[in-house]
């Protein structure tokens, strides 16, 4: 009887081991994002992805075929609306995950009640350094997308490789969402042992004041900008016609997110200047996100555009491009169910926030355009490219060289030209000073000078210890006689003071 109990057990365990090897679980997801598709990071541009993800989890029939995911919208504009939006919805039942936000200021306010609240955080935003720091009010925040501190990275690697040593970072504010802000904040802050130092170009000024950006640009060996591509060419412009170009600095550009808003290194704009433009940008190199396409993103991006015909969204020309925010939100799926399954193996549920974050944390699986690495800090390692100018005629660039952010390695390719990356022109022979010294060159006269001036000090210095010595010697002697008196006095005492004893 007992062996046939045995048997029993044996096997409703294994018609039970499916349940435990695929999670069934309907997800509360709150999506933060603006609807205003002036932004890479909208509503519409989005919404597709994630369609797309659910429909690749269920299609997969794997272990997460059986998360359903109701995802519910909410505007986000970069301010308030956000932190108001999971208030409200709060009110009766909390989300089980935030998707969003992407600016800044929102995901910080949004970050810090969502942690209070145990409740997951994925974005592809929030890429200020800031929100580095996982161990208080952020400790819930999981970035899918390489911050602006993996960025920075790039070029400390660049700087190591070359021996650079100092730079200037020329960035616009707009002293509301300061995306150019945050972005060299990364680089300032990464790159506190090298001579660094910024500029700040305001972005309600009219005109460039380009005379003192050169003037702040001359004594460095690296130029670092992050603004809009007209002011950037602006900047390149009058660098070339002041003859800056030519080796005495390298210049950079930041382009993450695959928008002219960002300054992409385009130089054509159909003006008189354009061959000017071209012959300046040739000094002109751009970091952007390295693209490791498999060919199922062919097929992603197709769907999504499909998508977006269906929805008919006409008031967004670029929408059908896909950025790394569309990216990272597809990708965001797919990570939080595989942190989802992993945690509820464990015997948690989808109400364990925190731990489902750290499942989520120090994790590799593969995404939409390639694998995804995440650090143990919750952060995507990041992997970037270098773009130069390789054809000067026609003015069209290339990807010269690629660091890894995940090993730390930077690796140049055969298209990389040294000479675009060292330093010529900036070390110039002083002028010589006309000769006024009857003969003696500027270094002999010099050297007089100085010899005369330390032969007079030392000369007072030995007269005065001299002095001080005699005095002293002369005060011991004086003492050394009281002393002495003293003691022969204090023996004479004692001697007497014993007989009169015996």
């Amino acid at each position: 009887m007992p062996s046939f109990i045995s048997v029993v057990c044996v096997g409703f365990a294994v018609l039970l081991q499916p349940a435990w090897t695929n999670t069934t679980e309907d997800i509360e997801v709150l999506a933060l994002l603006p609807k205003n598709n002036s932004y890479l990071f909208s509503y519409s541009r989005v919404a597709p992805a994630l369609d797309y993800a659910q429909r690749r989890l269920k299609a997969d029939g794997g272990p997460y075929s059986g998360i359903h995911f109701r995802v519910h919208f909410e505007n986000s504009d970069c301010a308030n609306d956000a932190l108001f939006a999971l208030a409200d919805r709060s009110c009766g039942q909390k989300p089980d995950l935030i998707l969003g936000p992407v600016c800044e200021y929102a995901a910080a306010s949004v970050v810090r009640l969502a942690s209070h609240w145990n409740i997951p955080v994925i974005s592809a935003g929030a890429l200020a350094t800031g929100f580095s720091n996982k161990n208080g009010e952020y400790s819930h925040l999981t970035r899918i997308a390489p911050s602006y501190l993996k960025m920075a990275e790039t070029f400390s690697a660049m700087f190591q490789h070359f021996s650079w040593r100092s730079a200037v970072l020329l960035y616009e504010e707009d002293k509301e969402e300061r995306n150019c802000f945050f972005t060299l904040e990364g680089v300032y802050h990464l790159m506190g042992d090298y001579n660094i130092k910024t500029y700040a170009i305001f972005t309600k000024e009219d005109r460039l004041d380009t005379e003192d950006i050169l003037q702040n640009i001359h004594d460095t060996e690296v130029v670092i900008m992050c603004m809009a591509g007209d002011r950037i060419r602006e900047i390149m412009l009058a660098a070339h016609r002041r003859g800056l170009t030519n080796g005495n600095s390298i210049f950079f550009n930041i382009e993450l997110f695959n928008a002219s808003s960002y300054g992409n290194g385009l130089w054509k704009r159909g003006d008189k200047h354009d061959n000017e433009a071209r012959q300046a940008y040739a000094a002109l190199n751009t970091v952007t996100l390295l693209r490791t396409l498999k060919p199922e993103f062919e097929n992603f991006t197709m769907e999504v555009q499909k998508d977006m015909e269906k929805a008919g969204i006409h008031d967004c020309k670029d929408c059908g491009s896909i950025n790394m925010f569309v990216e990272g939100f597809h990708d965001a799926m797919l990570l939080y169910a595989i942190a989802l399954h992993e945690a509820m193996k464990s015997g948690f549920s989808k109400k364990d926030g925190a731990e489902i974050t750290t499942c989520m944390w120090n994790r590799t699986f593969e995404g939409i355009a390639g694998q995804v690495s995440l650090d143990v800090n919750g952060d995507r390692n990041g992997d970037f490219s270098l773009m130069s100018m390789t054809n000067t005629e026609a003015g069209t660039y290339e990807v010269v060289a690629n660091y890894f952010g995940m090993n730390g390695s930077f690796e140049v390719l055969p298209a990389f030209n040294i000479d675009r990356f060292t330093l010529t022109g900036r070390h110039k022979p002083h002028m010589e000073i006309p000769d006024k010294s009857c003969g003696l060159g500027v270094s002999a006269l010099t050297g007089i000078i100085v010899g005369a001036v330390l032969g007079t000090a030392m000369l007072l210095a030995f007269y005065f210890f001299r002095k001080n010595y005699r005095i002293t010697i002369e005060r011991r002697s004086q003492s050394n006689e009281c002393d002495t008196r003293k003691h022969r006095q204090l023996r004479e005492d004692s001697i007497r003071s014993n007989f009169s004893t015996a």
